[in-house]
């Protein structure tokens, strides 16, 4: 597996309704913190999914590991890190990590790995690996 240190991080600041009645964020809400900056590391690298779909190719989530390390609590900061690997002709694992800032305490560790896919069949991912510099 060949991995890419992107340096790629995302701002956040956690919103009172993404917490439970804990006061802590609900699980859930950290999926949508990793999609969200996957999305923008994505974009920042020219790739548009609207414009891939265009082209047939649709890039599909097909697993989530998700490590809960320490809970964040209602107008915390943090940060969201994508680094990526390569695994196979078809998928790609994006690496991820949540901090909390400013004391960078380790929130959630996770691998969310995908397929790109044409016509529902698995293909390779193409220029798309050399667009997030994995060659």
């Amino acid at each position: 597996m060949e991995k890419a240190q992107s340096g790629f991080s995302l701002d956040f600041k956690v919103r009172d309704y993404e917490c439970d009645i804990q006061g802590v964020v609900n699980n859930a809400n950290y999926q949508h913190y990793l999609e969200h900056a996957r999305h923008e590391f994505l974009l920042l690298k020219g790739v548009s999914f609207a414009r891939l779909h265009d082209e047939g190719i649709d890039l599909i989530v097909t697993r989530v590991e998700i490590d809960y390390k320490y809970p964040l609590r209602s107008m915390d900061s943090f940060i969201v890190t994508v680094d990526i690997q390569r695994e196979g002709n078809a998928r790609l694992a994006f690496i991820q990590n949540i901090y909390r800032i400013p004391d960078k305490k380790l929130i959630v560790q996770a691998k969310v790995t995908g397929v790109s896919t044409k016509n529902g069949k698995p293909v390779p991912p193409g220029n798309l690996i050399a667009l997030l510099s994995l060659e």
